[in-house]
């Protein structure tokens, strides 16, 4: 997966005030937007103070060392519900789950795939599951991918926030 210029300077300011940084990209030419997901370590869902906070450190960086020539937006979000998988320990997080995985190099002659996650093993290679078929994806080969929204993921998400409500 391509990595964003600017992951490398963002990173550990979303870290140290104990986030993940989940994705960075910029969106639009002429005014771009630079939109920045983060998540939090401990589990629990992103509220806006969160977005709040990492966007005033970011903007503190961003602003010292101007790596970005002209105007363009901020926007620190929350990854979702269908967030997209960036990282090894994101498919080992959602193995069980539905995905869709879009590859750079053929695997088995395509290069897109819509199925269930089974797991990742120790040299990064994705074990996947579609229409009765299992397919071994390198994390390396992976262009873009994301979980897809199903019955199952929201009832694990409302699950979730019913452990946390009591």
């Amino acid at each position: 997966m391509d990595k964003h210029p600017l992951e490398d300077l963002l990173s550990p300011v979303v870290e140290k005030l104990g986030y993940e940084l989940v994705r960075v990209i910029t969106i639009g030419a002429k005014n771009p937007t630079l939109q920045v997901m983060i998540d939090r370590l401990d589990g629990k869902d992103i509220t806006v103070d969160d977005c709040a906070t990492v966007s005033r450190a970011l903007s503190d960086v961003l602003d010292e060392k101007d790596p970005i020539e002209n105007q363009y937006s901020l926007e620190v979000s929350s990854p979702g519900i269908d967030r997209p998988l960036t990282k090894p320990q994101h498919f080992a997080r959602f193995a069980g789950y539905d995905a869709k995985i879009e590859t750079i190099h053929p695997v088995e002659n395509r290069k897109r795939f819509k199925g269930k996650i089974l797991a990742i093993d120790d040299a990064q290679n994705i074990s996947f599951e579609m229409d009765g078929v299992q397919y071994s994806i390198a994390f390396d080969n992976v262009a873009k991918a994301k979980i897809l929204l199903t019955d199952e993921l929201l009832q694990k998400y409302a699950d979730a926030q019913d452990s946390v409500e009591l």
